[in-house]
């Protein structure tokens, strides 16, 4: 088995909102234009369209609780959130698309290569907000302007505490191939969740597929989305995940619920989704606005307190008792490798879990 750990030169070291982390690998078209302040011409033109439609893989209840918050802010604009997976949203727009339908205003996905997809197809428009501009690092914005990384978080290892004892509990990647986690593991599938395409992309590359096969012979429960793991966890159905959305895990811990976070020793799967508008967005004026929302500090730190992500605002706050994101071990993310590899990645996966 190809040696289960990373070298220090290929793992990341979170500092400064990730500011050495995620590069957009796109062709840059033109400058970005400049950033555009909320006016209240832009209000107007908003609240004459009434609605935007936002197509995003954050979870639901994340997303219903922005909505309310930019509906409070802005009376007399609607938000219709359209939430599925985040290769459901891909395969949503590309047959929209195929077919001449122009939905959605606003996008966000968790995985990070379908911005490279659209921005090539020529489907996304140039618009920067201020907040983006003024707080967000180059690395975390394409430099056309066309989507900037609304949330960040990890796919990390988790166990339930009344299963498992903390110093039992797995440590590292590397441990879940201990025979005694046979038939008590949970993960996602990279089929249906960005998330964990991400994260099943780093693991591959610094563990080899090798760590996969092993895997696949602990008779692993196959779930879909990156949030369910930690529900199959919570309820005691599983034992330990081996990937799933660390924000569902610090959640229920913080309600007290039996489960426990792990930063696993080789470095944890960093994950970041982007926003971005449609350049055929039905309602384009509302889109603008929604998105220069979406990354103020009010949204992200309401992202961070209702929803458990991390965010890249640096007036944001994270919550007293959760490791800082600069503490933790990552290991980088790559959209543009992820976009080359995500169709033989599917199938490989597939053909190891039988799934």
């Amino acid at each position: 088995m190809k040696k289960i750990g990373i070298s220090r030169r290929e793992a990341l070291k979170v500092a400064g909102g990730l500011a050495a982390g995620t590069a957009f690998s796109t062709r840059v078209l033109a400058a970005a234009p400049p950033s555009e302040p909320v006016t209240p011409a832009l209000i107007e033109a908003a609240k004459k369209e009434g609605q935007v439609v936002y197509y995003t893989s954050v979870d639901l209840p994340v997303a219903e609780k922005l909505a309310k918050a930019f509906e409070a802010k802005y009376s007399g604009i609607s938000v219709r959130v359209e939430r599925t997976g985040a290769e459901r949203v891909f395969q949503r727009i590309g047959q929209e698309v195929s077919s001449n339908i122009h939905a959605p205003d606003v996008v966000n996905s968790s995985d990070a290569s379908h911005f490279i997809v659209w921005k090539r197809d020529g489907l996304l428009d140039a618009y920067v907000p201020e907040d983006v501009a003024k707080f967000y690092p180059a690395e975390q914005k394409d430099p056309d302007g066309q989507f900037a990384s609304w949330r960040v978080f990890l796919s990390i290892i988790a166990y339930n505490t009344r299963l498992v004892k903390a110093e039992e509990a797995p440590k590292s990647f590397a441990d879940l191939l201990d025979p005694k986690w046979k038939g008590k593991i949970v993960k996602g599938h990279p089929g249906y969740s960005g998330t964990i395409m991400t994260a099943t992309y780093a693991l591959q590359r610094d563990l080899g597929w090798t760590f996969f096969e092993r895997l696949a012979k602990q008779n692993v429960m196959q779930v879909q989305s990156a949030a369910d793991p930690p529900k199959k966890l919570d309820l005691g159905e599983r034992a330990v995940m081996a990937d799933g959305n660390e924000y569902s895990i610090l959640q229920f811990r913080d309600a007290g619920h039996p489960v426990e976070p792990v930063y696993a020793t080789e470095g944890t799967p960093v994950i970041v989704g982007p926003n971005g508008i449609f350049k055929a967005a039905p309602n384009p004026n509302a889109a603008r606005l929604f998105q220069s929302f979406c990354f103020t500090r009010e949204a992200q730190q309401l992202i961070i307190d209702v929803g458990g992500l991390r965010s890249l605002h640096p007036q944001a706050r994270e919550k007293p008792n959760w490791i800082p994101l600069k503490d933790i071990k990552i290991l980088k993310d790559d959209p543009a490798a992820v976009e080359q590899q995500s169709a033989s990645i599917k199938q490989r996966y597939t053909r190891i879990f039988r799934v």
